[in-house]
């Protein structure tokens, strides 16, 4: 009983501290970027590294999702007869969920851990220490790119997944279940609202601001030479992957409060 106990307070304090550093870090790179000067080359760089280099990722998941949500949808609506809402179901689905969710996920997977191994590296190898030692910010010119470039592209990628999430729907409903595709772009339209749209969007926004603070402190905060770089890079990979589980529903619930407000 002991050892439990004393297992669960060391989990406690490892989260307190998680907690602790994270919104410290979310300060300063708050208070950083409204500051001059202004990195656009660098912003460029990571918007091209974090967005343009995950396109296939998150549209090939986004594909393959449409196409085993439209199917799943399809066969249980055919036993009522009602297989031409195929569309709506497909995409609310994807425009609120699991368009923002998936891609997080896969986008969080492959661009923190490559943020927590490039800072891990120049942390284990004193580079970030000699950046300051030379009076530079490594918050201003480190940290403050990758996040904005996260939230910024999160979204365009999020835009990208639920087209081509409701275009594999409508392949599969039109060859599987002979859903008419004037049919299923109609019971889209006229079903999908802007508050559809501004929901999904607005999650993938924090969304990206988790994934992006999560891998830079992991990366920060990296010890122990290239065995602590990976476990930091796992560790970066399984925290940003519950943070925005774990947001997702709050912010589904915030949404669905504005929209009710």
């Amino acid at each position: 009983m002991r050892n439990v106990a004393v297992a669960v307070g060391g989990q406690s304090i490892r989260l307190l501290e998680l907690l602790g550093g994270l919104s410290q870090l979310t300060y300063n790179t708050v208070s950083c970027a409204f500051r001059r000067p202004f990195n656009l080359r660098e912003l460029i760089r990571q918007a091209d590294h974090i967005g343009v280099k995950s396109i296939s990722i998150a549209g090939v998941a986004a594909v393959f999702t449409g196409l085993v949500l439209a199917l799943q949808t399809a066969y249980g609506l055919s036993r009522f007869g009602a297989k031409a809402y195929v569309g709506i179901i497909v995409s609310l689905s994807m425009v609120r969920e699991l368009g923002p969710v998936l891609t997080a996920l896969l986008v969080g997977g492959r661009v923190g851990s490559g943020i927590t191994a490039e800072l891990g590296s120049m942390k284990v190898t004193e580079q970030i220490d000699a950046m300051r030692a030379m009076g530079a910010n490594p918050i201003k010119k480190l940290v403050v790119p990758r996040v904005l470039s996260a939230m910024l592209v999160l979204p365009l990628l999020t835009v990208m997944a639920d087209i081509l999430g409701i275009l594999g729907g409508m392949v599969i409903s039109r060859y599987e279940f002979q859903v008419d595709y004037q049919l299923y772009y109609n019971t889209v339209t006229r079903n999908l609202t802007l508050a559809d749209i501004v929901s999904g969007l607005g999650k993938t926004v924090v969304f990206g601001f988790i994934i992006a603070i999560v891998g830079c402190y992991r990366g920060l905060e990296t010890v122990g030479g290239t065995e602590g770089l990976g476990r930091a890079t796992t560790a970066t990979v399984v925290t940003s992957a519950i943070a925005v589980i774990i947001s997702d529903f709050f912010l589904t619930k915030f949404f669905w409060w504005l929209e009710g407000w």
